[in-house]
């Protein structure tokens, strides 16, 4: 297969620091919607399609490690370096609540009917939340083995997985018994878990290492060594046929996921990739880096490309938005924005 050339993103500014996680809602009727995660303690909203800049999350007094939204794209959630993990309206950008914790959290995910929020950090304890009774006390896992760095949701939650950022290996844990029943061994901390939309695949890079695994039966699928340390991967949702890849090298890899061959290489971060993610129809794939910013590149490019243009923050009040013109009101309305990050945004430079 014949190696494609880089191409030029969509260039997402706005982060003052590092985007350390991302997460792409699945389609809604208003289109989908991605939300970022920044040592800037400021989780952010975008249009998933264009990387338009919707509204910012504003609460946290520390690094936010972890990010997601609900199915609906209706409810948000962040788990931070402040000892908390908060819900939020996705709409209006109010917080829902804040769940307490002792120590850092570095790890939250709603479950797939959204009824629960779990998170992991490194107090080395599993909590989930009941969303509809989000002032009972969560109920507590058994304890990790190590830090909790990742945590996701399978088998109609009734799996819970994890990694842990000072041991190998990902933990499945049963929801009903509150214990691990297996361990998918590997040779380094997993930095990143991600499982399929469609349940069948789970993806974990550790080291120089990306592997998939059957999500059903636990067996190894497919393992490919990379050329770089990795920090983060994600498969192609729609036909499962391709996986991109982030680390150290500060490049985003494209890969052929049946031989394992590179396929692409977008160049353009000035830091190492903390995170990459597959859009839900597969057509585009973000990536986060050291360097503050989100960029989003076309799987397959078109010819009327624009490889010069940009995402800017605020975009989003310009009508590139292509979901509803009430919808975008809606989201934009109630958002709390500093004056600070007002002008911030006024003046983006290009990358």
């Amino acid at each position: 297969m014949e190696k494609r050339k880089s191409q030029g993103p969509l260039v997402c500014h706005g982060h003052s620091r590092p985007v350390v996680d991302l997460f792409y809602s699945p389609i809604t009727p208003d289109g989908y919607f991605l939300i970022s995660a920044s040592k800037d303690s400021n989780p952010m909203l975008r249009n998933g399609e264009t990387g338009d800049w919707i509204g910012t999350f504003q609460g946290h007094k520390g690094a936010v490690w972890s990010v997601g939204l609900d199915s609906n794209a209706l409810r948000a959630a962040s788990g931070s370096a402040d000892f908390s993990a908060k819900l939020w309206n996705a709409l209006t950008g109010d917080e829902l609540h804040s769940f307490a914790h002792k120590h850092i959290v570095r790890a939250c995910a709603f479950s797939q009917d959204t009824n629960f929020l779990t998170t992991g950090g490194h107090e080395k304890i599993l909590r989930i939340f009941d969303l509809n009774r989000p002032d009972a006390p969560p109920r507590e896992l058994d304890n990790s083995p190590g830090l909790v760095r990742t945590v996701a949701w399978l088998h109609s939650d009734q799996t819970i997985i994890s990694s842990c950022s000072d041991i190998s290996g990902v933990r499945l844990w049963d929801v009903r018994s509150g214990k691990i029943v297996q361990t998918l061994e590997t040779k380094s901390p997993v930095t990143n878990a991600e499982v399929s939309p469609d349940g069948r695949y789970i993806t974990t890079a550790d080291g120089s290492t990306v592997t998939f695994w059957d999500a059903n039966h636990f067996g190894l699928v497919k393992s490919y060594n990379m050329p770089c340390n990795v920090i983060s991967a994600s498969l192609e949702p729609k036909f499962g046929n391709k996986f991109v890849v982030g680390g150290e090298d500060m490049w985003v890899h494209l890969f052929d996921f049946h031989t394992g061959e590179e396929i692409g290489c977008n160049k353009g971060h000035h830091g190492p990739v903390h995170c990459v993610r597959f859009a839900p129809g597969g057509e585009s794939y973000a990536s986060g880096s050291e360097d503050g910013t989100i960029r989003i590149w076309q799987t397959s490019p078109t010819a009327n490309e624009d490889n010069d243009s940009l995402a800017n923050p605020t975009n989003a009040e310009t009508g590139k938005v292509k979901v509803s013109a009430d919808e975008v009101t809606t989201k934009i309305e109630g958002f709390q924005i500093s004056e600070e990050e007002k002008e911030n945004k006024a003046t983006t430079t290009d990358a």
